[in-house]
């Protein structure tokens, strides 16, 4: 029999890009047939960078570039560029439809992107073509995603005096971790959300980069129907594998360091703090005494990244810090970063991928959450013991968070023993996970079984 053929279409930022990318060779390697549908232009320089490396180290799968008419400014407010992307993805669907029926052999099944995932199903199902969703944020925060309609609608969900709501499966829940724009039906955060969330009880299954130490509580809230009924099973597959050969960065000053002594400090491929936060981070850096390495990010967009590393830290504090610290700018292989010996802590803003790779390195978390599904995330790294998180600091740019304290809590997060042994017990539960016999490996197994058997 032949082998299904199955596409994969990610929506816009390197945060969506690489769990699909990962996953597709994942697939690919259990014998699918598969394409990945490409964004052309790509926001971002890093996307267009990994969308190369990818399929030069994967030519047995498929791509096929898809260009999404320009944007046209909705009534929905919508400043960012990755989100107005995906604004104009989801008016642009339509076009895939006679794309896509050209492909040979035709398509067993989609794996969407959430963000796209009601304009993709309901196009499949007219062509009786499966389709599955891949979301790209934690099970916490996606059980939040699912009851926005009611939360929008503020029925069946009560706001306690003390700022807290009753969520069913997730218990008592802060407001002030929700992100602002979630609760604003004029963001289009909130209406792209709210758009796909019914289209989730007609798909085959909902994909996400998790599993089960790490989210036991979550994913079974979700498969139980306690968040809300009639929702398609979920399965955990994750942490997603790197789709490159592991291999140390080229980065020699990180290879003359003591195991576990560099803190890694990274906002990920999307977050710039303020001006002020960056100055203050310096100095907390410097006068915590630990080693760093540090990738500096000043603008949104990499394309529009032009300051040198001097013009925004200053010659003092790099001639200072160049014993013990380094800086250096543009994207970075974060997993081979995490992956290196050296590095014993990270700084993170808790994007999805971040807190999933270091599970799966052992690496420490400082959680630093700045926008979107950021503060569940770091819930998920407190509670698991993958991490320390300090929730007075806020939203990104919500307070200016000094140096002195910034110092107290990497010290705290390098010397910390026992959060270093739990990290070590997250890294074997992740490990197991994705053995034969693990909780992923089965819904990995499965999602393949299903794929063969919808082969026409």
């Amino acid at each position: 029999m032949a082998p299904p053929h199955v596409a994969l279409f990610p929506c816009s930022g390197i945060g969506h890009l690489i769990p699909f990318l990962r996953l597709a060779a994942t697939v690919a390697a259990h014998g699918c047939m598969v394409t990945v549908i490409t964004l052309h232009p790509t926001v971002s320089a890093a996307e267009s960078d990994q969308i190369s490396n990818f399929f030069a180290l994967h030519p047995h799968i498929k791509r096929l570039e898809f260009q999404p008419c320009p944007f046209k400014k909705s009534n929905f407010l919508n400043e960012d560029p990755f989100f107005m992307q995906v604004e104009a993805i989801s008016n642009s669907v339509h076009i895939l439809d006679p794309i896509l029926s050209t492909l040979s052999p035709p398509l067993s099944a989609i794996i969407s992107d959430f963000s796209v995932a009601s304009s993709i199903s309901r196009f499949a199902s007219n062509k009786s073509i499966s389709t599955y969703v891949l979301v790209t944020t934690s099970a916490r925060f996606f059980s939040l995603m699912v009851l926005l309609p009611k939360l929008a609608l503020h029925k069946s969900v009560g706001i306690q005096e003390n700022g807290h709501l009753e969520l069913p499966g997730l218990g008592r829940v802060p407001v002030s971790r929700i992100p602002p724009p979630m609760l604003d039906s004029n963001q289009f955060f909130s209406a792209v959300i709210s758009s796909n969330i019914p289209c989730l009880s007609n798909v085959k299954g909902i994909l996400m980069n998790t599993f089960d130490g790490l989210e036991s509580e979550s994913i079974e809230a979700l498969n139980s129907g306690r968040i809300i009924p009639d929702l398609a099973p979920v399965l955990a597959l994750g942490p997603f594998e790197s789709f490159e050969v592991e291999k140390a960065p080229n980065l020699p000053w990180l290879d003359e360091q003591a195991p576990e002594s560099v803190l890694f400090v990274s906002f990920g491929s999307r977050m710039a703090l303020p001006r002020n936060q960056i100055l203050e981070l310096r100095n907390g850096l410097e006068k915590s005494g630990c080693k760093f390495l540090w990738v500096l990010k000043t603008n949104k967009v990499d394309k529009d990244d032009k300051e040198e590393v001097q013009q925004v830290l200053g010659e003092s504090f790099l001639d200072r810090t160049k014993k013990y610290g380094m800086v250096i700018k543009g994207w970075v292989n974060q997993d081979k970063i995490l992956a290196h010996p050296a590095i014993g802590g990270f700084i993170s803003h808790c994007g999805w991928n971040s807190v999933t790779e270091a599970a799966r390195l052992g690496v420490p978390i400082l959680a630093w959450p700045q926008h979107g599904d950021q503060k569940f995330n770091a819930a998920v790294v407190e509670s698991a013991g993958l991490g320390l998180w300090v929730e007075d600091w806020g939203w990104g740019g919500e307070k200016l968070v000094a140096g002195d304290d910034i110092a107290v809590e990497i010290s705290k997060l390098m010397l910390a023993k026992d959060l270093r042994a739990r990290v070590k017990e997250v890294k074997n539960i992740a490990r197991q996970a994705q053995e034969i016999g693990g909780t992923s490996e089965g819904f990995l197994r499965l999602l393949v079984e299903e794929l063969k058997l919808q082969e026409k």
